[in-house]
């Protein structure tokens, strides 16, 4: 049953008497609940926030609704990791409700400022109209964990041509200045990002729009990230309303990034390529990235999509985060690959291992039966018409990734891969691929699975709802022979 507007907009004190006890027991209920993901100890989870190093720990916030499974008063929730794979959950970070949060802390980034981790979020309200009024505001971390709201918001308007979609404020330092991009609807209800300059996180001067070459594309802009790699400029955003076309743009909303020359911080002028898709997968969208001390860029991103049910919806939870994921280029390319401390995770030092040459057949191994395990595996001297893995496979589930030779195509399938999606977003995934190996490397999780092709040089990222019993795993080749060399690690 669907939350009336009234319900939606609680604070956790305002829930009735045992009423989180019941979302509680529901929870403890499902067979779904992820063994290695973030996930939310009760309710929604969706962006990832506040993606931070501070004081020896990586911070990271999400944005929490604790009452129920849809969208509605959002907290930013609090857990640090000083591995990026065993998270301490710290409780709520920041909680709505103030005047210029009323409903709802909304996304943000954070940065470390005179020895204090700086928080920059939207705040959304709501008059009795019902009419937004967003304002950014900032929330001060100290070395105890005590997180302290600015007493007015440090961008208290949103400028001439743009509408109340004016959110998600993502800071970084250039020098002696800060900058922030913040993503934006033009009055004419196209998206864009907005570009924003300070000396000290508190007085934003407003420098105009990003230039770019897509001056319709979708009409919002959600979630935009800005970094610099290899001298080259990264613009990472969350597009709405973006159509789809062949293989490309099928999710209900996308995340991606245009390349190009450094942004010129002065102009807003950004010279780049095209905007290419960052997941090929069906669940995966909003992603967040840091610095770390290291020098890498790691991205996180929010393991779900807006505007859509999911099976756990009935047991009172929905959504977790990705793993984290370290960012280079590659031949004009963004490349995702697992952070190496994934592999702390590890349950047995070598891990199980399996090869074979396979001719029009299939082989169940029953040494790699398991919910939740790290896959690697590649697939060389092939020339059957289409091979792959089967994986979390029972007498009817199966999810299945196959590359098809005749069209040089990835392919997952996730249509009997257990509770369907209601027909959301549909059940097959694929994207162009060439070459003579193929390498894959899957984190296979209660309920989601990452793949990562070639090294990173493509990720689908997606949610799957099998039973607890489906838990095979099958190689096959058909229409031919292929080689496989696979190792598995249980998690």
């Amino acid at each position: 049953m669907k939350m009336t507007r009234e319900q939606r907009y609680r604070l956790i004190e305002q829930a009735e008497e045992g009423e989180i006890e019941k979302l509680e027991a529901l929870i403890s209920a499902c067979s779904w609940r992820q063994s290695y993901h973030i996930q939310p100890i009760t309710g929604l989870l969706n962006d990832p926030n506040g993606f931070s190093f501070y004081q020896g720990h990586y911070h990271l916030f999400y944005q929490w609704f604790p009452l129920g499974t849809e969208h509605g008063m959002k907290y930013w929730y609090h857990v640090r990791s000083t591995d990026l794979v065993n998270w301490e959950m710290m409780g709520i970070g920041i909680p709505p409700g103030d005047p210029f949060d009323s409903h709802g802390a909304y996304s943000g980034s954070g940065i470390v400022k005179n020895g204090k981790l700086h928080l920059l979020y939207t705040g959304n309200t709501r008059d009795e109209a019902w009419v937004r009024h967003p304002y950014q505001c900032l929330a001060i971390m100290d070395e105890s964990g005590s997180v302290v709201k600015a007493e007015q918001p440090v961008i208290s308007s949103v400028p001439p041509g743009y509408t109340e979609h004016f959110r998600d404020p993502k800071v970084w330092q250039d020098g002696d200045i800060y900058y922030c991009v913040i993503g934006a609807q033009r009055t004419d209800e196209t998206g864009c990002t907005v570009l924003y300059r300070s000396s000290d996180l508190t007085a934003w001067e407003f420098l105009g729009e990003i230039q770019t070459h897509l001056s319709h594309f979708g009409y919002m802009w959600e979630c935009p990230d800005y970094i610099e790699m290899d001298g080259k400029g990264i613009l990472l955003f969350s597009p709405q309303g973006i159509e789809s076309d062949g293989d490309l743009y099928n999710n209900i909303f996308q995340s991606g990034y245009l390349i190009g020359e450094p942004l010129n911080l002065q102009t807003g002028e950004f010279q780049h390529g095209e905007f290419q898709e960052l997941d090929r997968g069906f669940d995966f969208y909003a992603p967040q990235t840091m610095a770390a001390p290291d020098g890498r860029r790691i991205l996180v991103g929010w393991l779900g999509l807006p505007e859509v049910e999911y099976p756990t919806d009935a047991s009172g939870w929905a959504h977790c985060l990705t793993i984290p994921r370290q960012l280079s280029l590659r031949d004009g390319k963004l490349i995702q690959q697992p952070v190496a401390e994934m592999a702390k995770l590890r349950q047995q030092a070598q891990g199980s291992c399996y090869q074979t040459t396979l001719e029009n057949s299939s082989e169940t191994i029953a040494a790699f039966d398991g919910i939740a395990y790290e896959l690697e595996c590649e697939i060389s001297h092939f020339n059957a018409e289409r091979f792959g893995i089967e994986f979390r496979t029972g007498a009817e589930e199966k999810t299945v990734l196959k590359y098809d030779r005749l069209q040089q195509k990835l392919i997952l399938d996730r249509s009997l891969s257990g509770a369907p999606m209601k027909g959301v977003n549909g059940t097959v995934r694929q994207c162009k691929l060439n070459g003579d190996v193929i390498k894959l490397q899957l984190f296979v999780d209660t309920s989601s699975v990452e793949i990562f092709v070639n090294d990173g040089e493509e990720v689908f990222t997606s949610r799957i709802f099998p039973s607890p019993e489906s838990g095979g795993i099958r190689f096959f080749a058909s229409g031919g022979k292929a080689e496989f060399k696979a190792t598995k690690w249980d998690y």
